[in-house]
Order: C-alpha cells, then structure tokens, then sequence
C-alpha cells in the first residue's frame, strides 16, 4: 500500500514542481530539476535521516521516468500546462499529505518514536519544495508566514499515528484526507502563523 501511495506523490509532486517551473519560465533543464527536487527532495531527506538504503527514487527508476516525462511533457507544451495554473493547489495539497504518510510510516517501519515519525513527515511532506523555492531564488514559503503546509502535516501525522492501532488503511486514509484538506483551506483562506517580529 506505501508503495502504491509513494508512486501517487512522486506525481503529484512533480506536476506541482512542472507547473512551479513553468511559471518561472525555465527552460526543459530548469523543469526537470524543479520537478526532480519537489518529487524526490523530502524523501531522500528523509531516507538519509533513517538511513535507508537504496534511497527510495534509485531503487525504483521507473519514478524517475515518471518525471523525465512530466518535465518533458511541460516543456514541450508550457501554454497548455498554464491553463492548469489554478490547478495549482491540488497537486501541492496531494504531495503534501502522501509524502508526508509515507514518511511518517516508514520511520514507524524503522522502530522511531511518534514523534520522530511526525517530524519525519513534516521533512518528507515539505522539504521538496523548500529546495526547488531555494533552486528558484525564492525564501521557501515554509520559512515565512504563508499558508500552513508543515502545520498540515505535523496534523495530519499524528491522526494517522493515533488511528494505526484500529486499522492501518483508515489511518492511512485519514491522515491524508486531513493533511490534503487542511493545506487546501489554508491555501483558500490564507490560514498562517503570525510572524516572529521583534
């Protein structure tokens, strides 16, 4: 079941990080790597921390494939992927809350606490994007008041961790519902933490 989840966040993220790059006007190089580092960022962040081996993205190629041809795909038809620009906060929502799952599952896997296991996903969910916005010159939006997306995952873990013992595929389920529905209303009313001003 993670596995079939991670093929679904490999997408999703990598949709998210071709629509990102298109809007920035990158060429078929820049989409590739915004798409590589918002799909595989978090995850190898994560698997270095557990220290699993082959990472998650070299020991399934054909996820590397999947986003080759995204990149491709948005680079060879940028007009066609700005239509979808509004579309934006689904695949960010969607990348969100499946990556964060799987990271907080596979720490569960490794023998972590729950709380490492929350922060893990806080690290799978979001650390993708934190580098394609580093890529792109950008303060990653996870680092300034912006619409809650850690928060979501820190959530949206614990539900999954609280509800593991009555079944793993509602907690699964759950998780993600939370963490997907809680970044799109964040995204629709701009919910964020207030800034630490001095």
């Amino acid at each position: 079941m993670l596995h079939t989840i991670e093929i679904f966040a490999v997408v999703a993220s990598a949709l998210y990080g071709v629509l990102m790059a298109c809007r920035k006007g990158l060429d078929a190089v820049g989409v590739f790597t915004i798409a590589f580092a918002v799909a595989f960022g978090g995850g190898t962040l994560r698997d270095l921390l557990l220290d699993r081996r082959p990472l998650f993205w070299t020991a399934n190629e054909h996820y590397v494939l999947v986003v080759f041809g995204l990149a491709m795909f948005g680079s060879v038809f940028p007009r066609l992927v700005a239509r979808f620009e509004k579309a934006l906060p689904v695949p960010d929502a969607l990348g969100i809350a499946l990556f964060s799952l799987t990271g907080a599952a596979y720490a569960l896997e490794a023998g972590m606490s729950p709380v490492v296991a929350s922060l893990m996903a806080v690290v799978t969910g979001t650390f993708g994007g934190v580098i394609a916005e580093v890529i792109c010159n950008e303060i990653p939006s996870l680092f300034r008041p912006a619409p809650l997306q850690a928060t979501c995952a820190f959530v949206g873990a614990w539900v999954y961790i609280g509800l593991i013992g009555v079944s793993e595929l509602v907690a699964l389920w759950a998780g993600i519902s939370v963490i997907a529905l809680s970044r799109l209303a964040a995204l629709r009313w701009d919910w964020r933490l207030p800034s630490a001003r001095m």
